[in-house]
């Protein structure tokens, strides 16, 4: 690649790589996205994910890309990839980061395919961590917290990371909406954080169900109240969690019984 007296350049591990919108786009942090699992070529929440979308950019940059419009790119993505998948929209500024030229700007979308996924299996145990993801309502990215502290959680023996608040609140956990179970009803952490659109896939059917759920602050002493504990995001409704710190919970399986329960009850759309 004959690179001299050109000032776009690229070089990965030492070799000179064509730029592009992509390489330009591997600098720009000022983005945000959504993960979806198509199966049979159709999405679950997918309303959820367009709310998503529209809300974030118009936080970000003051505009959105119309639903219309990204559902003919998930079309053109979703009938050209494999019956099942994992696919992630990411929204981006079109003039990078650090600058004002981002600012009440039409966004740009990026869609990428990868294989299905239907995340771990468990049972999981979680480290407790002091920590707020900053803009927590925003699925953004370059959280480099979110790494690091599950790291950190490994090193101490954990599985994982769940997040402690200033006030002393359990919020989420490293890339989960974390959800325990009182015996009676399912208890949602009331905190600053990111609402997953699985989350909100299961609220809405155990509500269509009848179970009893309710948001409450919880503190790290209070999760003795508890008999089960689980975490969801994108890949699953519920993945067992035996313990947080010395907290040991032994009683999930209803909880897990009825998260999937309210998931199955979701249906799958069509784009």
């Amino acid at each position: 690649m004959d690179v001299k007296n050109t000032a776009d350049q690229t070089l990965l591990n030492g070799q000179f790589i064509p730029s592009s919108e992509i390489t330009r786009l591997a600098f720009s942090g000022f983005a945000h996205f959504t993960a979806i699992q198509v199966r049979n070529r159709k999405i679950k929440g997918l309303d959820l994910h367009l709310e998503r979308l529209k809300q974030a950019s118009l936080a970000l940059y003051g505009r959105s890309i119309t639903d219309t419009l990204i559902c003919s790119y998930l079309r053109l993505a979703i009938e050209n990839a494999p019956v099942d998948h994992s696919l992630t929209i990411t929204i981006y500024s079109p003039k990078g980061e650090f600058t004002v030229q981002s600012m009440d700007i039409e966004p740009a979308m990026l869609i990428r395919i990868s294989a299905p996924a239907n995340g771990p299996v468990g049972p999981l145990r979680l480290a407790a961590i002091n920590y707020e993801r900053p803009l927590a309502e925003i699925k953004h990215v370059g959280e480099i917290g979110k790494t690091y502290y599950l790291h950190q959680a490994v090193k101490q023996g954990f599985d994982d990371a769940m997040f402690v608040n200033n006030n002393g609140h359990v919020s989420e956990g490293s890339i989960w909406n974390l959800v325990f179970w009182d015996g009676e009803s399912v208890i949602w952490p009331k905190a600053r954080m990111l609402k997953g659109t699985m989350m909100g896939v299961v609220q809405r059917q155990l509500l269509r169900l009848n179970i009893p759920q309710r948001e409450a602050f919880i503190t790290i002493s209070q999760l003795t109240e508890f008999q089960g504990a689980a975490v969801m995001n994108s890949w699953t409704p519920g993945v067992i969690v035996t313990r947080i710190e010395s907290n040991n919970f032994t009683e999930a399986n209803a909880l897990i019984e009825l998260l999937h329960k309210a998931y199955r009850a979701e249906p799958l759309v069509q784009v």
